[in-house]
C-alpha cells in the first residue's frame, strides 16, 4: 500500500475542513502548516453570529446570477483563507504554507482551477505564507509561490493605464 503524500494529506484535511462550509454555492477549506504542524484551519460561512446562507436557503450571488470571481461584496461569507487567518498569529505564518480545496456545493465534486480571490491574496501576502497548494483532483495540485502574487500584482489589471 502507497502512502498518501504530504502535500495530499494536508489537501485531505482541508477537504474534510470544507465539509464545514455553509456556502450554498462553493465550499472551501483552508489549513495553514508550517514544520509539519497545523497552525489553523478555515472555511468559508458568514460571520460569527450572522446567520449562514444554508440558515437563510438562499444565495445572494446564484439568486443575482452572478458569474464566479465577480461582486464578492454580495456574499455573506467570509472566505476560507481568511478565516484560517484570522485564527493564526502573523509570527507562526511567516513562511508557512496555505493549503485549500473548493468543493461545488451542490454536485459535491471537486472544483479545479480555483483561486483565492483578490482580497484574499492581500490577506495571504500580509499574513506572511510563503506558498498556497489548491487542489484540483483528488491527486492533482498546483503548487503556487506567493512570491508570484506579489511580483504579477492582478491588482493593477486595467486599473491607471497598466
Amino acid at each position: 500500500m502507497d502512502r498518501v503524500s504530504k502535500h495530499n494529506y494536508y489537501l485531505d484535511i482541508a477537504q474534510t475542513v470544507a465539509e464545514r462550509s455553509t456556502c450554498l454555492r462553493r465550499m472551501f477549506g483552508a489549513i495553514i502548516v508550517k514544520n509539519d504542524t497545523i497552525l489553523s484551519t478555515g472555511y468559508n460561512g458568514a460571520p460569527r453570529g450572522r446567520k449562514n446562507c444554508n440558515d437563510l436557503g438562499v444565495c445572494m450571488r446564484d439568486k443575482l446570477q452572478i458569474p464566479r470571481g465577480e461582486r464578492y461584496e454580495l456574499c455573506r461569507a467570509v472566505h476560507a483563507e481568511a478565516n484560517a487567518i484570522i485564527a493564526a498569529a502573523r509570527e507562526q505564518m511567516l513562511g508557512a504554507t496555505l493549503y485549500m480545496v473548493c468543493v461545488d456545493a451542490k454536485t459535491g465534486e471537486l472544483m479545479p482551477g480555483t483561486s483565492s480571490c483578490m482580497m484574499c491574496k492581500r490577506q495571504v501576502i500580509n499574513a506572511g505564507i510563503e506558498t498556497v497548494i489548491i487542489r484540483d483532483t483528488r491527486e492533482d495540485y498546483r503548487i503556487i509561490p506567493v512570491r508570484d502574487w506579489i511580483e504579477n500584482d492582478d491588482s493593477l489589471s486595467g486599473v491607471f493605464g497598466y
